[in-house]
């Protein structure tokens, strides 16, 4: 089984990488994902779980992945990481530059080399992804002793260090200690230790404070900037939380069924969204403390996300859009660019982005007066 690459171009390099580089990258985006493809090939069919996705990320920067589950925003990251295997995976088009360097083409050896340690990740479950049968402090030193050449003391030393930054009391004790004797929430806390530990270029954060209550939340959010601040390293956070994003993020790339519908600055997306789908995740929030204590009816989106195996032809959200029209069911939106109060690129993928009566207010009012006709017909 062969990790990160197709297996027929197993072998296939077009550069090598010099992981002893840390000065700033000015030569463009620190990272470039460009039209990624990845579809899984199994038995009921092609999972077309990656179809086209495209952002840029510069340094210093945080990108806010978010759409139901089932979206493909793991899957992005876990291809640029190198980790699906292939096969069943297998990367159907597209490229991603980190540091203008194909990681798509690198050798196995060179994604050692930068994974973890360049590119860092705090996996979505905390439950399965640390080692039961390693202490905890050997599994947060192994990085330090393979990618930072520590020795076996020191890079002990440093494992306690990380274990007090992200707030688990008794550091020294508890470093000695199995993952089973952690709770979930102290687990989580590990693994967002281990992907600080080599102060990585890019930070992948897949539902990083999922299992922490309210307050962890706000400390590890708070330490994940400050170590933004400190190496001017990229954050990539992938969540189902609107308000964690709207606070930390300064662009958003909105996903739904494998594509990218909208992307911009939090800005751009937050106010002034252009995607029915962006409209119906922000409506499903309560908006106001009010609308809390009243307990207010949410507005969900109707309708299940599309099976990845067969998806609908036309726009993938057209039969749970009540904006859609003919043009939906039939033809692939393309992407359309956005007028943007914040300078930066605003795009969406739909027929109707970018018409300015194509609002949220006005088609409403539209469906509205289309229901009342028809209640009035039928009457």
């Amino acid at each position: 089984m062969v990790f990160g690459k197709n297996k027929d171009n197993a072998q296939t390099s077009d550069h090598t990488w010099d992981v002893s580089d840390t000065s700033p990258y000015t030569d463009g985006p620190l990272l470039e994902v460009q039209d990624l493809k990845m579809y899984f090939h199994t038995r009921d069919g092609v999972v077309k779980a990656v179809n086209g996705v495209s952002y840029t990320l510069d340094a210093g920067k945080t990108l806010g992945i978010v759409g139901e589950s089932g979206s493909g925003k793991s899957v992005t990251a876990m291809t640029l990481m190198g980790l699906i295997n292939m096969p069943p995976g297998k990367i159907e088009g597209g490229d991603a530059l980190y540091r203008g360097k194909s990681l798509i083409t690198a050798k196995e050896e060179a994604m050692r080399s930068i994974r973890g340690n360049r590119i860092a990740m705090i996996f979505q479950d905390p439950m399965t992804s640390l080692n039961p049968v390693y202490k905890v402090g050997h599994q947060l030193a192994e990085p330090l002793r393979i990618h930072k050449g520590m020795k076996k003391k020191e890079a002990w030393a440093h494992a306690v260090e990380l274990l007090r930054l992200v707030g688990i009391p008794s550091p020294e004790q508890r470093v000695k200690e199995y993952p089973h004797q952690f709770s979930g929430g102290m687990r989580q806390r590990v693994m967002i230790a281990m992907a600080l530990a080599c102060d990585p270029d890019v930070l992948i954060a897949d539902e990083p404070t999922t299992a922490l209550d309210v307050t962890i939340q706000a400390q590890i959010i708070q330490l994940m900037e400050e170590m933004q601040k400190k190496s001017n390293s990229a954050i990539i956070m992938i969540t189902h939380d609107l308000g964690v994003v709207a606070d930390m993020a300064d662009d958003v790339l909105v996903m739904y069924a494998g594509r990218p519908v909208e992307f911009g600055s939090v800005n751009d997306v937050f106010y002034k969204p252009s995607h029915p789908y962006t409209w119906g995740l922000m409506g499903s929030l309560p908006r106001t403390a009010q609308d809390l204590t009243e307990k207010s009816d949410l507005q969900p989106i109707e309708g299940l996300p599309p099976s990845l195996i067969d998806l609908p032809s036309g726009c993938s959200f057209h039969p749970r859009c009540p904006y859609a029209k003919e043009i939906c069911q039939q033809e692939v939106p393309d992407v359309v660019t956005i007028g943007s109060s914040s300078g930066k690129t605003h795009t969406a993928n739909c027929h109707f982005a970018g018409d300015p009566n194509f609002t949220k207010e006005n088609m409403e009012k539209e469906l509205l007066s289309t229901k009342v006709l028809t209640e009035e017909r039928d009457a």
